[in-house]
């Protein structure tokens, strides 16, 4: 497979190897079951692998809070008024140096099995990697796992001072925390903080509402919010070397790349000082970023990012081109948005954020999807991202608790997703295989051809202004050229592909007779003409797309 094209696996790990049905609203592990860290045995690797996969992003193994109790283990338990969900958050982080104790089949052996994960991940071809959440902490962090000599967040903050450049966290003095929720849940006592912190989503009031991120705390980087923003840079904030510490500690374990949450909440002079450090002890880790104001892309990405979420860009337009809502030539104004930063710019159409592609909220069907992976997969040299049942159709429409009926698949629940527990039983319907099948073509094509991962993108939308529900472009690497065409509408259609004379000496295309295009998905040969302003006809199923190759 060729190196240089990324393509993750996103997997939610509490959920992925789970087999347990039952499924009930708001019910517990006990009841609904979890999945673990050895459910990714070196077969179900294996297979992951096969799909063209180059990297798995393992979501949420970090210790987060949760209303399930371990403390027979040692573990703190969390007050559940500030916990969303029975499972809770993996985004609410009580101990940055421990591993969920769900995921682990012995608890005591947490560390252990996620090092042996790291180890067979490895020896099936794959990097690791995983969620770095740098702007919040659940409201109980506290690590009971910390190196030797580590100090706590917060276990030298003044709480009586709302903002210090040496605080870990934001305060409000004098006021305690009195959020619009229940505090107790059930619990004879209730949760109490006081002075109350700041909560994660720039909430500086000790009164968060139900829509904030009111489970988590804000993590101070030495921006005082209460003046404006101001930076308070030199001395280095305490935080930033203990946030540094903690991403050396996961990259010694063996973890190849941080998907770091929310990453613009946290002030681009930290990124640089911290990867600039974690690269020189590990030159090949790769740093990805949640960032959605493209303002800041090239900011971030001066600050030592790889990659950043291409989320407000592509992937709103490719879903609006699904869907309907735009024609498929918002897709050249998309991608030309971000053209200086192509290569850095990271394609998904699901993510754990996102509504499923096949549920009612976004195209109701999977395969829907089809064209747009095409095109998010084969445009460009950047890496691709999918989310584990994607290439199933999942279609995230269970209410399963604190999550609702929203076309996500929860991830504040212990659940299990419909698809994958069907795939393992071999009890895929007609249309998943099908829908799988595609998928693992596409992707494979992505990793196995030079064209893809090194070659240079010809856009010719531009020459065919009449097509307004297909997509065509070139990808040209040395004498290989792709000509990819992918149909968005349910109908199939015969699109005259014109080939213009600029694409030639561009490309450094030759004019020939009868030359041979062998589609990569299917395996059929077709001969055209090759010549200047010619044009080149393809017929394209439903949906579906054509990657026609050739000598040139």
């Amino acid at each position: 497979m060729a190196s240089s094209k990324i393509i993750i696996y996103q997997v939610f790990t509490r959920l992925y190897g789970n087999r347990n049905t039952t499924r009930k609203e708001n019910g517990t592990i006990d009841e609904n079951g979890c999945g673990k860290l050895n459910d990714f045995t070196p077969t179900a690797l294996k297979k992951i692998r096969e799909m063209g996969v180059s990297h798995i992003w393992y979501t949420g193994v970090i210790r987060h809070a949760t209303q399930t109790d371990y403390s027979g283990y040692g573990i703190p338990r969390q007050h559940p008024a500030v916990v969303k969900g029975k499972a809770g958050s993996p985004y609410a982080i009580a101990d940055y140096y421990d591993i969920d104790p769900d995921l682990a089949v012995n608890v005591e052996n947490r560390m252990k099995e996620f090092e042996q994960l790291v180890e067979r991940t490895h020896k099936a071809g794959m990097k690791v990697i995983i969620d770095f959440v740098p702007n919040h902490v659940a409201r109980q962090y506290h690590s009971i796992c910390k190196p030797e000599g580590v100090k706590d967040l917060g276990e030298d903050d003044d709480p009586q001072m709302g903002f210090d450049p040496q605080n870990n966290f934001y305060y409000c003095p004098g006021q305690r925390f009195t959020p619009y929720l229940d505090l107790y849940h059930g619990e004879a006592e209730p949760y109490f903080e006081e002075p109350a912190k700041a909560t994660g989503n720039d909430c500086f009031h000790n009164a968060p509402g139900m829509n904030d991120w009111y489970e988590t705390v804000k993590i101070n980087y030495g921006l005082d919010y209460y003046a404006g923003r101001v930076g308070h840079f030199n001395p280095i904030p305490n935080t930033w070397s203990k946030m540094t510490d903690i991403l050396l500690f996961w990259a010694r374990k063996g973890v190849d790349g941080f998907r770091c949450d929310m990453a613009e909440m946290v002030p681009a002079e930290f990124w640089h000082w911290a990867t600039d450090k974690l690269k020189f002890a590990y030159p090949d880790l790769i740093f990805i970023g949640e960032v959605y104001n493209p303002a800041e892309y090239r900011n971030y990405l001066g600050a030592g990012f790889d990659y950043l979420y291409d989320k407000v860009g592509m992937y709103d337009t490719v879903r609006d081109v699904i869907c309907g809502h735009q024609s498929t030539h918002a897709i050249t104004g998309a991608w030309q948005q971000t053209d200086d930063i192509r290569d850095h710019m990271l394609y998904f159409l699901e993510n754990h954020d996102e509504q499923r592609v096949a549920s009612s909220f976004f195209a109701g069907n999977g395969r829907k999807g089809v064209p747009g992976l095409v095109v998010s997969a084969l445009l460009q040299q950047n890496p691709l991202m999918i989310y584990a049942g994607q290439e199933y159709g999942e279609q995230g429409m269970d209410k399963e608790g604190f999550s609702g009926h929203d076309g996500r698949t929860t991830i504040f629940d212990y659940w299990s997703i419909d698809t994958l527990v069907r795939a393992a039983k071999r009890k895929l319907t007609k249309e998943e295989k099908e829908l799988k099948e595609a998928y693992d073509k596409v992707m494979n094509v992505a990793v196995t051809e030079k064209v893809v991962a090194e070659g240079v993108c010809f856009d010719l939308m531009y020459v065919n202004d009449q097509y307004q529900r297909q997509y065509a472009f070139l990808r040209k690497a040395g004498s290989e050229t792709l000509l990819v065409v992918a149909n968005f509408d349910d109908l199939p259609a015969t699109m005259d592909v014109t080939i213009p004379a600029h694409a030639f000496d561009y490309l450094k295309l030759k004019e020939r007779k009868n030359v041979t295009m062998t589609d990569l998905l299917t395996g059929k040969e077709i001969k055209r003409q090759l010549h200047r302003d010619c044009y080149v006809s393809v017929d394209l199923e439903p949906l579906g797309a054509v990657v026609l190759k050739f000598k040139s």
